[in-house]
C-alpha cells in the first residue's frame, strides 16, 4: 500500500510537471505571436505616418507657387497652411494608441484634405495658376500620395484586425489580458474616401 501511495504521488508530480511545461510553451508561443503581430501593426502605422508626412511636405512648395499669384484668395491658402500645422502637430504612439487618439489624428488629417480640396477648386478660376508647371507637379504628387494614403490605411487596418483577432480569441484572450496586450483602433472610412482625388485638366 505504501509503495502504491508513493507511485501515485510520483505520477501526480509528473503530471503537474507536464501541465506546467505545456502551459509554459503555450504561453511562450502565444506571447511571441502577439509581439510579432503588434510589431506588424506598428510598422504599418509608421508607413501611414510616412505618407501623411509626404503630403504635408508638399504644402510649402504649394504655398510659394500660389503666393506668386497676388490676386489669389489668401484666406483659402491660409486655411491650408493652418490645417497643415494642426495635422503635423499631432503625434500618436502606436504602442498605446486609443480610438480617441486615432480619431483626433484622422480628424486633423481630414481637415487638411478638405482645405486642399477647396484650394484646388478655387484654382479652377485662375487659368494661369492652373497651368503653372509647379502647380501641375503638385497635383500629380498629391494624387499619388493620396492614393498611397488609402493603400497604407487599408494595410494598417488589416494588420490591426489580425492582431485584435489574435488577442481576443479564446484562450489567447486570457494570456493577452495577463500580459497587457490591448486592442488596436481602426481607421474609419470618411465620406468620399472611396474616390481618388481629381487632377483637374490643364
Amino acid at each position: 500500500m505504501k509503495n502504491k501511495g508513493c507511485l501515485s504521488a510520483g505520477t501526480i508530480g509528473i503530471a503537474l510537471l507536464i501541465i506546467v511545461a505545456v502551459l509554459f510553451f503555450w504561453g511562450k508561443s502565444g506571447y511571441n505571436n502577439f509581439v510579432t503581430k503588434e510589431q506588424n501593426v506598428n510598422t504599418k502605422w509608421s508607413n501611414v505616418e510616412t505618407v501623411y508626412q509626404k503630403r504635408a511636405n508638399l504644402i510649402p512648395n504649394l504655398e510659394r507657387t500660389v503666393k506668386s499669384y497676388a490676386k489669389f484668395e489668401q484666406e483659402t491658402l491660409t486655411k491650408v497652411v493652418e490645417a497643415r500645422s494642426k495635422a503635423t502637430s499631432i503625434n500618436v504612439d502606436p504602442t498605446n494608441m486609443t480610438e480617441q487618439d486615432l480619431a483626433k489624428f484622422q480628424a486633423a488629417q481630414g481637415e487638411l484634405s478638405g482645405a486642399l480640396s477647396r484650394l484646388m477648386a478655387v484654382v479652377e478660376s485662375y487659368p494661369n495658376l492652373k497651368a503653372d508647371q509647379q502647380y501641375i507637379n503638385f497635383q500629380r504628387e498629391y494624387t499619388a500620395i493620396e492614393n498611397s494614403i488609402r493603400t497604407e490605411t487599408v494595410y494598417y487596418n488589416a494588420a490591426a484586425q489580425d492582431y485584435n483577432t489574435s488577442i481576443k480569441t479564446f484562450p489567447n484572450n486570457i494570456l493577452a489580458n495577463f500580459t497587457n496586450f490591448k486592442e488596436k483602433p481602426y481607421f474609419k472610412a470618411e465620406a468620399g474616401a472611396e474616390k481618388a482625388p481629381e487632377v483637374f485638366s490643364e
